[in-house]
């Protein structure tokens, strides 16, 4: 992946991108919904290397709004008056009051103009006027992007590789996770004890620590003897078992959902929900240590992955893969 810009800094190479990444994620510099998240920050710098924006413009321009890669209506603006085929892009607004229409006329070299007009009554129909936040306080200017958008998309699709615009992007509903949740047996007591107080939000299971067992096991994983019976789960400072799992993939998959809920507790300090995650574990050693070799071997991945996230110093040798 070559990402070399004519201006400014920018990595060259597969590992230069990952580093580069990293060390942006770290950084208070970088908007808040990249930091912490180097992945999110490869992808964004990616798009933003596909449509002409170097990392830093990437950074500040793209963004993930309900669901949908978008640009900001000004940096949408920005691409398309670079590109060479674009001839002009004139805005303007027709009427007053209730009959107010933001127009933007899209003119492409050797094209006929394209004409996007978005009125009050489009707002009304669909649900924007009135609205609170940006349709309440900037009217004229969500009217004026709305229009921009529908031009800039129609006239210049190539420039754009189908982005829409973030002003748009935030008028949709925000999109419901529909991903099937495997329940947790005393799910309330489960989370009661591991933070010590009752849960007040809903908690997302992150994506990418959820195991897949749907894979075919390899040879090495069913060679070796499976734990006999049901497997205990324990909770921090437990006796008793928690719950039985019927065997080593059930029970890595039950330790994830709860770890998961944990790690993304939001009204629970970083650090203090990295200290429940590490007794749950310690809790459970005896158990983990019992694991067939390869799902032992998923378990630490993840386990380090989660404390990484949470932004845990590991030791070198230690990095989550």
């Amino acid at each position: 992946m070559n990402l070399t810009t004519t201006k400014g800094f920018a990595p060259a190479t597969m590992t230069e991108a990952m580093e580069f990444s990293k060390m942006l994620s770290q950084s208070s510099m970088v908007p808040k919904a990249y930091q912490g998240k180097p992945n999110d920050i490869m992808v964004c710098v990616q798009w933003g290397y596909e449509i002409g924006l170097a990392p830093m413009q990437a950074l500040q321009n793209i963004a993930v709004i309900n669901g949908k890669p978008s640009v900001y209506g000004d940096a949408a603006m920005a691409l398309v008056q670079a590109s060479p085929v674009c001839e002009d892009i004139e805005e303007s607004f027709e009427g007053e009051g209730d009959n107010l229409v933001a127009v933007c006329i899209a003119k492409r070299k050797d094209r006929k103009p394209v004409v996007a007009r978005f009125s009050v009554n489009d707002a009304k129909r669909a649900g924007l006027w009135g609205k609170q936040g940006p349709w309440t306080q900037y009217t004229r200017r969500m009217m004026q992007m709305r229009a921009r958008g529908f031009a800039l998309r129609d006239a210049f699709p190539d420039v754009l590789k189908g982005l829409i615009t973030a002003e748009e992007a935030q008028d949709f509903p925000t999109e419901k996770d529909v991903t099937p949740v495997i329940p947790i047996r005393n799910n309330l007591d489960v989370i009661t004890v591991i933070e010590d107080k009752p849960v007040e939000e809903p908690v997302i299971q992150a994506a990418d620590t959820t195991p897949n067992t749907d894979e075919e096991p390899s040879e090495e994983a069913t060679s070796e003897a499976q734990p006999s019976g049901d497997i205990p789960l324990y909770l921090p400072n437990k006796t008793e078992p928690s719950e039985f799992l019927p065997d080593a993939g059930a029970w890595l998959q039950r330790f994830e959902v709860v770890a998961n809920q944990v790690a993304n507790h939001q009204k629970t300090e970083v650090r203090e929900r990295m200290t429940k995650i590490r007794m749950f574990k310690e809790a459970n050693e005896e158990q983990i240590g019992k694991l067939p070799k390869l799902i032992k071997t998923m378990f630490e991945s993840r386990y380090k992955a989660r404390l990484a996230a949470l932004g845990a110093k590991l030791p070198k040798d230690a990095k989550p893969e």
